[in-house]
């Protein structure tokens, strides 16, 4: 098991090397993380809905995801409150605090997909979720050495040297955790190294000695990790790697945004700058293309665009005939009213659209999830993707669809002109011949990218780059 002493220290990032390295191998690798916080999914082959990050991690073992690698899923609504993903399946939304009094009742749904998991590999790489150290939520926790003390798992610990001060960051976790908890961690790795190793031997030694648990490597910094998808929207706030194309495509970074993935094909085109939009500035000027991205939480999302003036700026690019294109949340976004009656995303109630699109959205009935494959009504490009939404959304833009699924259905809506577009699909972009479309239509050139094999080459530098920097062996004699 693989924790860490804080979020974002680059768990996922390892595991998904590490199923990738072990598979190469020869070894039936399968991953699996009890418990995780993202509102960036995707769905699994046996149905429903998992981490975006574990759906990774089963591509680098060579297999397809099961809502078992994640029995677990948060997906934040508030800043109190999640939606509770068990099994691929909404089990409701929660309070924080109600939560924790729930999660005695999911252990047992948790090590049995676990066992699920154990039963079919020769390793299963199990990631932790934030911090080891977090005492706090030691009682009831399911995600870390709560799990590690259930199942007996040896865990090594991963520090991010990046953030600075990772000496404390490991010596100060041994320092908190139980005896009984540290006696399962079989030692550290320190990530995100850049510069010459050879000015931290003493900082490794130093940590080998006031921790007591010996070192598995010291990982340098892997400049590709921005071509794999991103696990949550911590990532957003790093500074964004800039291709320099000169077509401008800006998505508005919205609290509870979800599947921003979306857009990783594009951000990889050398003919496109790809910038989500920070909140306390208009959107820029200029742009060839807004996106508005999946949510979470729509309605609130929505009321934060207003504050920021953000529907101000969309409503005069439309109007000098400017590109729009909302996915999921987005879509609904850009219709005349989104509606709320249950209360399934927030307070029960409804909130007028953006209006650029004629249709309107309840947010009622059961959650769509599904995979789907199609091409452009328009067109015939090709696209394959997935479906995670919650509401039904119609009008008389929507007989104008945008997409046909292969089952005949159509999907999404296009108003008059052509220039804004909305649809449910997530992962449209990944299709290579789907994407020139939407680059030609926004004036891009189009390149020699192809994503999925781009992923692919990623996921083998990745592991290439882990064979060189972790001790493999010594995690695979720890394994039990």
């Amino acid at each position: 098991m693989f924790q860490g002493t804080a979020s974002d220290v680059g768990k996922s990032l390892l595991v998904a090397g590490l199923c990738r390295a072990l598979t190469r191998r020869g070894m039936k690798v399968l991953p699996f993380k009890p418990q995780n916080m993202s509102n960036n999914a995707a769905i699994a082959a046996d149905g429903g809905e998992i981490g975006r990050a574990q759906a990774l991690q089963a591509r680098a073992s060579g297999v397809e995801p099961s809502v078992h690698m994640n029995p677990v899923l948060l997906k934040p609504q508030s800043e109190t409150g999640a939606q509770v993903v068990l099994r691929g399946q909404v089990l409701g939304s929660m309070r924080a605090n109600e939560f924790q009094g729930w999660k005695p009742r999911l252990r047992e749904k948790v090590v049995e997909s676990f066992d699920i998991l154990r039963a079919k590999a020769d390793i299963v790489l199990i990631e932790g979720a934030g911090s080891a150290a977090e005492i706090n939520l030691r009682a009831s926790d399911i995600a870390n050495m709560g799990f590690a003390r259930e199942t007996n798992t040896p865990v090594a610990l991963i520090g991010d040297i990046d953030r600075g001060g990772v000496i404390a960051q490991i010596v100060g976790t041994r320092a908190v955790l139980d005896p009984a908890d540290a006696a399962l961690v079989e030692g550290f790795i320190v990530n995100k190294f850049r510069g010459d190793p050879a000015l931290f031997q003493s900082g490794m030694q130093a940590t080998v000695e006031r921790s007591g648990w010996p070192s598995f490597g010291l990982v340098p910094h892997f400049p590709l990790a921005h071509r794999l998808p991103a696990e949550d929207a911590v990532t957003l706030e790093r500074p964004q790697v800039e291709t320099g194309g000169e077509r401008l495509i800006v998505i508005p970074r919205l609290p509870h945004i979800s599947n921003f993935d979306d857009f990783d094909p594009l951000r990889l085109e050398p003919g496109v700058r790809v910038l989500f939009a920070a909140r306390g500035a208009p959107l820029p000027a200029g742009a060839d293309l807004i996106a508005l991205p999946g949510s979470k939480a729509t309605i609130a999302d929505l009321a934060v665009l207003r504050e920021e003036g953000w529907d101000i700026d969309i409503l005069a690019h439309a109007r000098r005939g400017g590109k729009i294109l909302g996915l999921c949340g987005g879509y609904q976004m850009l219709g005349r009213k989104i509606s709320d009656p249950e209360g399934v995303e927030g307070p029960p109630g409804s909130a007028p659209g953006l209006g650029l699109l004629d249709v309107e959205t309840e947010l009622a009935g059961d959650k769509t999830l599904r995979r789907c494959v199609g091409v452009s009504a328009a067109g015939e490009a090709p696209f394959h993707g997935y479906e995670i939404h919650v509401g039904r959304t119609s009008g008389p833009d929507a007989r104008r669809p945008l997409l046909r699924f292969d089952d005949g259905r159509r999907e999404g809506a296009v108003a008059p002109g052509g220039h804004v577009r909305g649809c449910y699909v997530h992962g449209l972009f990944n299709d290579d011949r789907q994407r020139r479309v939407w680059l030609d239509w926004i004036g891009a050139p189009s390149s020699a990218l192809d994503y999925e094999r781009d992923v692919e080459a990623t996921l083998d530098a990745l592991a290439d780059h882990l064979e060189r920097h972790v001790a493999i062996d010594r995690l695979l004699e720890i394994a039990r």
